[in-house]
C-alpha cells in the first residue's frame, strides 16, 4: 500500500504569521508577483520566493488554477457516498486512480468513503458508477448526490 501524499500529511505544519500572510495573498490572487506579496508582508521578493517554494515542497500548499467545470463542458458533478467492506484505504486508493474522481475522503458514519466526480454527461456518470466504481472489489453499495447548482466554493480557509 502506498504512503499518504505529502499534501495530506497527518501532522500539521506550524506556520508563522508571515507564512500565513503569504498564503492569504496567494489565495486572494494566485498570480500576484513575489514583489507585490513582499511589499504586503514586509519581505524581499527573494525571501517570498523562498518561502513559497518551501511551502509548496513541504506539501503545505499548492498553487493551482481552479476552473469552472460547466464552462469546460463537464455538465454533471456529483458526490457519491460509498459503503465498503474490508480495508477502506485500499478501496480509496483505487477510487483515487479514476480519472473522473477529483476528491476522495475516508469518513465515519453512513458512508465509508465519499468521492466527488466531474463528468461530461449523465451517461458518463452512469458508466462511471456501473463500470468503474461498483466494479471495485469490496464496494458494497453507493448513493449518488447529483449537484443541481454549486452555491459556494471558497479556498480561503487555509490560515484561519
Amino acid at each position: 500500500m502506498s504512503s499518504l501524499p505529502r499534501s495530506i500529511a497527518p501532522r500539521p505544519q506550524p506556520l508563522d504569521e508571515v507564512s500565513k500572510a503569504i498564503i492569504e495573498q496567494l489565495q486572494a490572487d494566485g498570480r500576484r508577483s513575489y514583489a507585490e506579496i513582499g511589499k504586503a508582508v514586509g519581505l524581499s521578493e527573494a525571501a517570498v520566493r523562498q518561502r513559497v517554494q518551501k511551502l509548496t515542497e513541504s506539501g503545505v500548499m499548492q498553487i493551482v488554477a481552479v476552473t469552472d467545470p460547466l464552462q469546460l463542458g463537464f455538465n454533471r458533478q456529483a458526490m457519491i457516498g460509498i459503503r465498503a467492506s474490508g480495508d477502506t484505504r485500499v478501496v480509496a486508493e483505487q477510487l483515487a486512480r479514476l480519472e473522473s474522481v477529483d476528491y476522495v475522503v475516508l469518513t465515519a458514519g453512513d458512508f465509508d468513503i465519499i468521492v466527488e466526480v466531474v463528468c461530461e454527461s449523465d451517461d458518463e456518470l452512469i458508466s462511471l458508477l456501473n463500470s468503474e466504481i461498483r466494479a471495485i472489489e469490496n464496494v458494497v453499495s453507493t448513493e449518488t448526490f447529483v449537484y443541481l447548482r454549486l452555491q459556494k466554493q471558497h479556498y480561503n480557509w487555509g490560515t484561519r
